[in-house]
């Protein structure tokens, strides 16, 4: 097999030639000369045709690029049942991401980068953590780009509290995970890179301190991606799995060339690289077992990645994004033991049996079926992948049939989440879109660089719908987007957006939406568990809606949030049930909680903790 062949734009052309037949059948025609467009996998230069153009949150209105085309439809939209206001520019977020380039097309700026929501100082509200490049090879700056963090001060003012805090990474930022490693009561930080990786120690004063040589997880000189915290073997102390890329970028580093424009290598122009398990000592210190655990018997191009229980059988499993290579599913013996199982599981290709150009994944439970499910994006030409959890640790890919695919098929897809915007009960989904290459539209006019982002609607059905067109202004801004985090930023019952654009500032988006439904937050305390309760499950029911969520530590495209869970309730104004599986053992249930709360259960105590906030 050439290099081209086992390369993301290899994968894209077998996909045209194999699957066309059928996929003309789930997609509109007019997308179907997309397909070949995905061989075109190209790159963009430091300073890109793109900058170049009005600082505008709609590139094609500046009449820059040949062919733009958006998420949606263009004409004029009628209300919808979403309104997400850009709020950006008030905000006080003045962060600004680089890829660290300068022309030589190295494959990590294609991927940069995840970001962070959590309350780093337990003042109730979410902070946000921006990831950043840093200079590569041949790339000069006066001053070093770094990683930042904005305190969330209420009323959607942010402030830049990185140099107090302790955490201006200015290594080369990829993927982000948060969790309480010692148990402490604060969230630290884990930040996946390329080169060595950083673990910061919060100390619940408002700042860290880079403890990555004491605690022994540092991964080498690595090209990272996605990182969770799990644990793995139940024992109540965090552990954590970073994903790794592809190996050498410097070294196999290829320039490609296609129509007379340079473009990024793919991941098969690398030699794929296993991921790392670090178990958790209980004092401070991590232990690599990726051998002894099974995990580094398998060679992949991670990228975004969950850790959840895809089985239902009282442990994490772990599902791992591979670029142009089948997925991974690592399922868990309940000791921290794993076998992979992705394609016996559904979850290694698509429907079409080839792999995609995977991203990121989130898991929730879509269809309100007790089961989690899982939605993954994908490159330009491709359906993001919705599979379907049918129990027992099986999927379907019921795309298609759920029509959760529209709107994102012409793009390359980066971060998204599974989340119930409405609070009508049931999980909406957000993409974010852009693509690796600033001059793309000189070569494929089926496609942008700059692509708006697409909110799909639950029907409540098993299927979606595409309102992208009809849900605020916020749905507007085309930029190249990567990761995304969902969190209720303002406290008012609704969860808001925050969206890391490459080479560019951040989309933040307010959810304005208003329709007199209710909800409920739940954090969880571990006591014999995870200080944050990570790879438990909780179960709220109200009427007849009942629902599931499990509290996860790094998701979606190497990115981390919703620590404190969001359960949306409809009409009803109380929860009738509400119940708690302890990882490692333990079930708690409170009955008839008011709505419209943030609930905090500690672990083993029949009173919870509520803070009433104002409702959405």
């Amino acid at each position: 097999m050439s290099r081209l062949a086992g390369s993301r734009e290899g994968s894209s052309v077998r996909w045209g030639y194999k699957a066309a037949s059928i996929a003309c059948t789930v997609v509109a025609a007019g997308l179907a000369c997309s397909y070949l467009a995905s061989a075109w996998h190209a790159p963009r230069p430091e300073t890109s045709v793109a900058d170049s153009l009005p600082a505008s949150p709609d590139r094609a209105a500046a009449g820059g690029f040949p062919g733009s085309r958006s998420a949606g439809s263009g004409k004029a939209p009628a209300a919808g049942p979403f309104r997400f206001r850009e709020v950006t520019e008030q905000t006080g977020i003045t962060f600004v991401h680089t890829h660290g380039g300068c022309g030589q097309r190295y494959i990590m700026e294609s991927v940069s980068a995840g970001l962070a929501t959590f309350d780093y100082d337990g003042d109730g509200d979410e902070d946000v953590y921006f990831l950043n490049g840093a200079p590569l090879r041949g790339t000069t700056v006066e001053d070093a780009p770094a990683n930042a963090l904005y305190r969330n001060d209420g009323d959607w003012k942010f402030t830049d509290v990185t140099s107090e805090a302790g955490v201006g990474d200015t290594g080369y930022g990829l993927g982000v995970a948060v969790g309480d490693y010692d148990n402490d009561g604060d969230p630290d930080l884990y930040l996946n890179n390329f080169g060595p990786n950083v673990l910061y120690q919060n100390h619940g004063d408002g700042t860290f301190t880079d403890v990555t040589a004491r605690a022994g997880v540092g991964n080498g000189d690595r090209v990272g991606a996605g990182a969770c915290f799990l644990d793995a073997d139940r024992d109540g102390h965090l552990d954590l799995y970073v994903a790794n890329y592809v190996k050498a970028p410097y070294e196999d580093h290829i320039m490609r060339y296609f129509g007379g424009y340079p473009r990024y290598p793919g991941p098969g122009d690398f030699e794929p690289d296993p991921d790392t398990l670090y178990r958790n000592n209980g004092d401070g210190t991590f232990t690599d077992v990726s051998l002894e655990s099974g995990v580094a018997q398998h060679a992949g191009t991670g990228m975004g990645m969950v850790a959840f229980d895809c089985d239902g059988d009282g442990d994490t499993d772990v599902f791992v994004c591979n670029d142009v290579k089948a997925n991974f599913l690592f399922e868990n013996d309940g000791h921290g033991r794993f076998r992979e199982i992705g394609l016996t599981a559904g979850v290694g290709y698509n429907f079409y049996a080839n792999h995609t150009g995977s991203m990121g994944a989130d898991c929730a439970d879509y269809d309100n079926d007790g089961h989690l499910d899982l939605f993954m994006t994908s490159y330009q030409g491709e359906l993001p992948v919705l599979y379907r959890n049918l129990g027992g640790g099986c999927f379907e890919d019921v795309t298609a049939v759920a029509g959760a695919g529209d709107g994102s098929f012409p793009y390359v897809n980066w971060g998204v989440g599974l989340v119930d915007f409405d609070n009508d009960g049931d999980r909406d989904a957000f993409v974010a879109n852009g693509h690796v290459d600033d001059l793309i539209e000189f070569v494929d006019q089926t496609t942008s660089y700059y692509a708006r982002n697409v909110l799909l609607m639950n029907t409540g059905r098993g299927r979606f719908v595409n309102v992208s067109d009809s849900s605020g202004d916020g749905l507007r801004v085309k930029l190249a987007s990567r990761g995304a985090v969902f969190d209720d930023l303002d406290d008012d019952g609704d969860v808001d957006v925050v969206v890391l654009n490459s080479h560019r500032e951040p989309t933040i988006l307010r959810n304005d939406t208003t329709n007199g439904n209710h909800w409920i937050h739940v954090r969880l305390r571990g006591t014999t568990a995870n200080r944050d309760g990570v790879g438990s499950r909780v179960t709220v029911s109200a009427g007849d809606l009942t629902q599931i969520a499990e509290v996860h530590s790094g998701r979606a495209y190497q990115s981390h949030f919703g620590s404190r869970l969001h359960f949306g309730l409809g009409a009803h104004d109380r929860v009738d049930r509400l119940e708690v599986r302890w990882i490692g053992g333990g079930t708690d249930v409170l009955e008839d909680v008011a709505a419209d709360r943030e609930l905090i259960v500690t672990q083993g105590s029949t009173t919870p903790g509520a803070e009433a906030r104002p409702g959405g």
